[in-house]
């Protein structure tokens, strides 16, 4: 059994920092999606929705969502090559939004097997703690064991964001019975040193029927809650 439920936001965050599902949320709350992203899907083209997502100043609010979740709806080809562009962009925002767009793309996912390579490659060779985060929670929406290598190596990354990223993704990933080696990354990181990534970790292995083999490690206070916003983009897939 996968995890089904999303993570809440990073420590149970009160600087009143949002995530995507926030967003998402919020556009809808609004009385009309039209009026909280200022337009509905009324058959822009693709570039335009990119555009509106780029230029929102709250990278995690309503106006991008509005726009990142529309293009997810259409899951067509056009859809699929504009963000594979926006994958390889130097820009890192861009690179952001190219994952978050693929990670849901389309109902049942019609392209996962084009989308699956384009994320890998980004898992492999992007440094930027923020495009990593995005990149893995595609991989939790995904949820295709051909994920898992990439999965498992991002979660013995340096910084807790993308740990905490692969903490979400591989009870989504390492399949049915667990793969060992996921499994084991699973029980490692809900033993990290940051409380945000070890109490989301130990989630994923609750909600599976597991359980980690040793007691998380004790962590002090300089250590709690290292899960940052990062400029903004919050941590709540």
């Amino acid at each position: 059994m996968g995890v089904s439920e999303r993570p809440p936001a990073a420590g149970d965050r009160d600087d009143g920092a949002r995530g995507p599902e926030d967003a998402k949320d919020t556009a809808d709350a609004s009385g009309t999606a039209d009026e909280a992203a200022g337009r509905g899907d009324g058959g822009e083209p693709a570039q335009e929705l990119i555009r509106i997502a780029l230029t929102d100043t709250d990278p995690d609010g309503p106006v991008r969502w509005r726009a990142v979740t529309t293009l997810q709806a259409r899951g067509d080809p056009e859809t699929f090559a504009l963000a594979r562009r926006l994958c390889v962009s130097a820009d890192p925002a861009e690179r952001v939004l190219g994952a978050d767009i693929l990670g849901e793309l389309g109902r049942d996912h019609p392209l996962r097997d084009r989308t699956l390579p384009v994320l890998r490659t980004l898992a492999a060779d992007e440094d930027d703690p923020r495009v990593l985060y995005s990149v893995l929670i595609a991989f939790g929406h995904l949820r295709d064991g051909r994920a898992l290598p990439s999965v498992i190596d991002l979660a013995a990354h340096e910084h807790p964001t993308v740990r905490y990223g692969a903490a979400y993704a591989l009870p989504h990933v390492m399949g049915d019975p667990p793969d060992a080696a996921g499994l084991a990354a699973l029980r490692r990181l809900a033993a990290d040193a940051d409380e945000d990534v070890a109490d989301w970790a130990a989630l994923g292995l609750s909600l599976n029927g597991l359980a980690p083999n040793a007691a998380p490690a004790k962590r002090d206070s300089a250590s709690r809650g290292q899960v940052d916003d990062l400029g903004g983009q919050v941590l709540d897939p």
